[in-house]
């Protein structure tokens, strides 16, 4: 590859970064659904038509969107993985940095939730079974925390597939986070704190985990 051609290709990746940033810029005030590409064009200084280039409509942006939190995401449960923990303690680390990452990142956790809401119905675009393949990965990191607690013991070996457990864990994680985003007056009526209610879900999670159901006479 020529010096010439990959300025090109850095400076087309740079662009398509600082849409994406202006994107996240523009939706953390006005909000995912009120987002255009008009004002996304504003924030970033570039004109309407450019945009359009690099995005074919505000569907392929949210993606791109997606995409890059589901990378941010599976990095840091990477980072937890790498970590000498057992396994419980592993699943507990990522169930923290899902809750950080949704809290330091709330455009992108929003975005997010909305791609992962999708039914797969008929031909699916390059860029969302790009999102999928991302996801699986995200997945699959948890589904290793899982299997490295069966392992050492500090998980139970009765609650099933690793797969199907991570999945469990992961939707009642995203729940109680949502509940902290969506339900805030709620909770503070009843004198609960976000980081209350992220701290009990994640205990009665590794209690059902490490603990044998109790036998009643």
């Amino acid at each position: 590859m020529s010096y010439l051609v990959e300025r090109r290709l850095e400076e087309k990746e740079r662009r398509r970064f600082e849409i994406l940033d202006a994107a996240e810029t523009v939706a953390k005030v006005v909000g995912i659904g009120a987002l255009t590409m008009d004002q996304v064009a504003r924030k970033a200084r570039l004109s309407r038509a450019l945009v359009y280039v690099y995005f074919r409509a505000k569907a392929d942006l949210l993606i791109a969107i997606s995409i890059r939190a589901l990378e941010q995401l599976n990095g840091r449960f990477v980072d937890v993985l790498a970590q000498p923990l057992r396994g419980a303690e592993q699943v507990e680390a990522c169930g923290r940095a899902y809750a950080n990452f949704a809290r330091e990142c709330p455009v992108r956790f929003e975005v997010l939730a909305q791609f992962e809401a999708h039914s797969l119905t008929g031909d699916l675009d390059p860029a969302y079974e790009e999102f999928l393949r991302v996801s699986d990965r995200a997945h699959a990191a948890l589904t290793r925390a899982i299997e490295n607690g069966l392992k050492d013991g500090s998980i139970r070996n009765d609650l099933g597939n690793p797969a199907l457990l991570g999945l469990t864990l992961w939707g009642l994680m995203h729940g109680i986070i949502q509940l902290t985003m969506h339900k805030i007056g709620r909770l503070q009526r009843s004198g609960i704190s976000a980081e209350s209610l992220v701290e009990h879900g994640l205990r009665l999670a590794l209690d059902a985990l490490s603990h044998a159901p109790s036998i009643r006479a």
